[in-house]
Parts: C-alpha cells; structure tokens; sequence
C-alpha cells in the first residue's frame, strides 16, 4: 500500500513537470528575444501585470462585473431548465410539448444567434446575459429529464405502497434520485456559461474581463489578455469545485460517495 501511495505521488509530481517545463522555455526564450513581447509576454511579465493589476483594484472591479454577468444569466437558464426538465420528465404530454423544443434549440449554435441577440436586446447588458442563460438551459434540462425518466419503477411502486401521493413520491424519491444528474446538469452549465461569456463580453462592453482584453488588443498588450484568460480559466475551475462541494455534502447517501 505504501508502494502505492508513493507510486501515486510521484505521478502527481509528474505531471507538473510538462507545464513547469514549458514556462520554462517560453521565459527563456522571452528574454533572449526569440518571442517578442506584442507576439506573447513572458510568463514573469504576466505574473507582475497580475499583480498590478490587483493592487490597482482594476482586475477586481472588472471580475466582478463579469461574476454578476454569469450569476444572472446561470439563475435565469438553471432555473427554466429545471422548470422544462420537471414538466417534460414527470408527465407524457409534458414531455410532448416541451421535449421537441428542447431538441431544436440544442441543435441551434448559442453563439450564432449573438447577431440576432443584438437586435432583440441592443448592445447593453441584456444580450450578454441572454446569451448565458440561453446556452446554461439545454445541460440542465437534459441531465434532469434523463435522471427523471431513469428513476426505479421498483422505488415508486415502494412509495405508493406507503401511501405517498403524487407530490409526496416527487419531493421524497423523484427528485432525490434524480439529483445527481441534476448535480451533472450544473456541472456542465457551469463550465458552458464561462465559455459563452468570453464572447459575450465583445459585444461593446465597457466593463469586465472581455472589455480588458479588446483594450489590452488595441495596444498590443498580450500581458493583460493572458492575465485575463487565466481568471476566465479559474473562474471554471472554482465553478467546477464548488458543485463537486456541492456533491460531496448533497450526495453522501451514495455508497460511492461514502466509500470514498
């Protein structure tokens, strides 16, 4: 077992090599001018722009912007997600009206209907928001729909046989059975609305992480545009921790979870 942990450490140590190497190269090959600084800045120089650039309060400013950005546009999408997944999954004629809809607008591109956005909404804050919140739903709806439909027909007839009405087998064995594709759902949702806001965020914005990087473009500023890919980067990551949290509490019940 020891020969296992110690096999498993050295893996993880590993497999920071490649990365650390490569920031490596792009440093050395910064500073003895073979990459110039308008083509990609150096690694060090990214680190000190960060760094300034939090000091100043100006990064922070904008992050929250963008947080509040994707926090409206995620309530609204994982709210009627859940909505349509509820009707579609728990009757047939729900799922005959809303299902097929569902079907369409997954086969629609989110981000080719920016243009159209733009003429519905104009170019302030409300495309922006639709745009996350139209591309949050569809990952939602499915993970649900299909937790719904792929609950035990042996659990609901256990419930009818203690005497729970419809509304009681749906709040006690429905839902909690289904919580774990819904948990998959908003995983994916999550993860989908930080890639919609990068775009989003070009749509004339005057404040966020997207309006820095089309200012740090105008000057060439590769620094700054790399600065803020990195928290786009982290704002996935930390969305992506939070609902594994969310899981680790949520779904103890599961041998899986309590083997672990």
């Amino acid at each position: 077992m020891s020969r296992l942990k110690q096999l498993s450490r050295s893996l993880g140590a590993a497999r920071w090599l490649s990365p650390l190497l490569l920031l490596a190269v792009l440093e050395a090959g910064s500073r003895a001018g073979f990459i110039p600084e308008r083509t990609l800045a150096a690694p060090s120089q990214v680190i000190a722009t960060l760094w300034s650039m939090t000091v100043s309060g100006e990064l922070t400013d904008n992050l929250i912007v963008s947080a509040l950005r994707v926090l409206a546009g995620l309530a609204i999408g994982i709210t009627t997600g859940v909505v349509l997944a509820l009707v579609a999954g728990l009757s047939r004629s729900g799922e005959a009206a809303v299902d097929p809809l569902m079907q369409i607008k997954r086969t629609i591109p989110t981000l080719a209907l920016t243009p159209l956005f733009i003429v519905w909404f104009g170019i302030g804050e409300t495309p922006k928001i639709a745009l996350i919140a139209f591309a949050s739903i569809f990952p939602v709806y499915l993970n649900l729909y299909s937790g719904i439909r792929g609950i035990d027909v042996r659990l609901l007839e256990s419930a009818r046989s203690f005497g729970l009405s419809r509304i009681g087998q749906v709040v006690h064995v429905i839902l909690p059975g289904a919580l774990p594709s819904l948990l998959v759902g908003l995983r994916y949702s999550l993860s989908v609305s930080v890639l919609v806001l990068v775009v989003a965020e070009q749509i004339n914005a005057t404040a966020g992480l997207g309006y820095l990087i089309n200012n740090a473009r105008d000057f060439m500023r590769t620094d700054i545009i790399l600065v803020c890919l990195m928290i786009y980067a982290a704002l996935g990551l930390i969305a992506d921790g939070l609902v594994r949290a969310i899981e680790n509490r949520a779904l103890v019940w599961r041998p899986a979870m309590v083997s672990q």
